[in-house]
């Protein structure tokens, strides 16, 4: 069905003035970047407000608005609660984030952890790993911007994917770490705001027993608490939100970032306000039947529900709201994962001897190199932003173990960790393609666990913690 409540004029005026206003709040803080830890971790001084919004905003991804909708759409309720216990892995990742910044005071990514912690063979296939799930979640990004954009506004996809991608991409640019902070910090007050004023309209005009009573009567598998394809959903999330936060560069730049004492309290506060967030907007998903709503794409159900309840001065604040969760993910990513390449890839294994000035320089052509490839595998559209999410999931839950441990044990050893890694992933795939996107991380954690249990068991080494203290002289 078509239904755009807002112009292509008003669509295009809406995106030119958020690029103007990012664009040139980023120029002006990244004056004030001076070096690389200035650019990469806005000076690892960043306190505990700005900390806990950067975190949550950086959780609340156009997949909160749109893809936790579509799973609660299609899988019922148990689609909106397992949504929601991603949360746990920002709570579990509090104590982590004060481990990371006392383990790791001069480090820059999480890359730098599996390389001294585990050896070389360990730290690639870890890069694999990682860099496929952050090229995984920038495509999801930049096609829900598309995605949006046409159908709110009937412009059209390519054009939408590109205009918000290069917003993106220039202030992040100009920035660093402070913009993207900065421009999070804004982003989480429209988002929670948003978020429950629409909930509350929805509630007004719909209500609690309509939504039962008619999905009960029309629609009654997605009130079925027996659903076991959305039951495995549920233990399958949990996994890929732990193996998402524990293993990305996204949230361990974060613990770097922030101020000693900061990341704990951080983490923990931002997890317990994300928490209802899929909740509100799941409630609005069930809600479409409801008013009729159908929509022709499942990840697009949240904003058209809104827009209808809201009209089309509402479409607008809908478009707000969205583009602001998809924002400040987006911005997150393309920061976290330019530091990986960075760092990682460039200084770890092509130019060792590179200067922080260089590596400075390298920094912003990997932002611009990001964008660019990022944009090209966006074109063809090739799935739905939900079936993409699910996939990375195989990869990111193998990595969940081999950190955990690797931060409080100093028994695992690198081949073992490398076999979690490897096997982990592969099982996870192999359970994506054979029975379903749900059981992908749930399949991927299993293995790695079983593999790292065996390694405790079979080897003793006995890491020194030092060696992570003194990681500039370890390269």
């Amino acid at each position: 069905m078509d239904y755009n409540p807002i112009s292509i004029t008003t669509a295009l005026m809406l995106l030119v003035l958020f690029g103007i206003v990012w664009i040139f709040f980023g120029w002006w803080l990244g004056r004030k970047n001076k070096s690389l830890d200035d650019f990469m971790l806005a000076g690892r001084n960043v306190g505990l407000a700005f900390a806990g919004a950067t975190a949550m905003a950086t959780w609340i991804t156009s997949n909160t608005t749109l893809v936790a909708p579509q799973l609660t759409y299609e899988l019922g309720i148990w689609g909106m609660v397992g949504y929601s216990l991603a949360a746990l892995g920002l709570i579990l990742f509090a104590p982590m984030a004060k481990r990371i910044k006392e383990l790791m005071p001069k480090g820059y990514t999480c890359g730098d952890f599996i390389r001294v912690r585990y050896g070389k063979t360990a730290w690639i296939a870890f890069l694999v790993v990682s860099f496929c799930y952050a090229m995984g979640w920038l495509v999801s990004l930049g096609m829900a911007g598309g995605v949006l954009l046409d159908t709110l506004s009937g412009l059209s996809y390519n054009v939408g994917m590109t205009v918000i991608l290069v917003i993106c991409v220039g202030y992040t640019l100009l920035g660093g770490l402070k913009a993207v902070i900065a421009t999070d910090y804004v982003q989480t007050i429209i988002i929670i705001v948003g978020v429950l004023i629409i909930g509350f309209v929805c509630y007004q005009t719909v209500g609690f027993d309509r939504v039962y009573e008619f999905n009960k009567e029309h629609h009654p598998e997605l009130l079925n608490l027996l659903f076991p394809a959305a039951m495995m959903f549920l233990f399958n999330n949990i996994f890929f939100g732990l193996g998402e936060i524990f293993h990305s560069n996204v949230w361990w730049s974060r613990a770097l970032a922030f101020r000693p004492g900061i990341g704990k309290k951080a983490y923990l506060m931002s997890g317990l306000l994300w928490l209802p967030i899929p909740i509100v907007t799941g409630f609005i998903a069930l809600s479409a039947p409801v008013l009729g709503l159908y929509p022709d794409s499942s990840d697009m159900v949240g904003p058209m529900v809104a827009a209808n309840l809201l009209g089309d001065l509402g479409a607008i604040f809908v478009f707000i709201v969205v583009f602001s969760a998809l924002a400040s993910s987006l911005d997150s990513l393309l920061a976290a994962t330019s530091d990986l390449v960075t760092r990682d890839i460039y200084n770890g294994l092509i130019d060792k001897s590179a200067s922080k000035e260089k590596l400075h320089r390298i920094s912003k052509l990997v932002i611009l190199g990001l964008g660019f490839v990022t944009w090209l595998i966006c074109l063809p559209k090739i799935t739905t932003l939900g079936a993409l999410l699910n996939f990375t999931g195989a990869f990111v839950a193998s990595t969940i173990w081999p950190i955990v441990l690797g931060l409080y044990q100093r028994r695992l050893s690198g081949d073992f960790v490398t076999a979690a890694l490897v096997l982990g992933t592969i099982s996870g795939l192999i359970g994506y393609h054979t029975i379903g996107f749900y059981v992908a991380a749930l399949f991927s954690c299993i293995v790695s666990f079983l593999i790292c249990m065996i390694g405790l068991l079979v080897k003793n080494d006995n890491f020194d913690w030092q060696r992570l203290q003194n990681m500039e002289k370890s390269q």
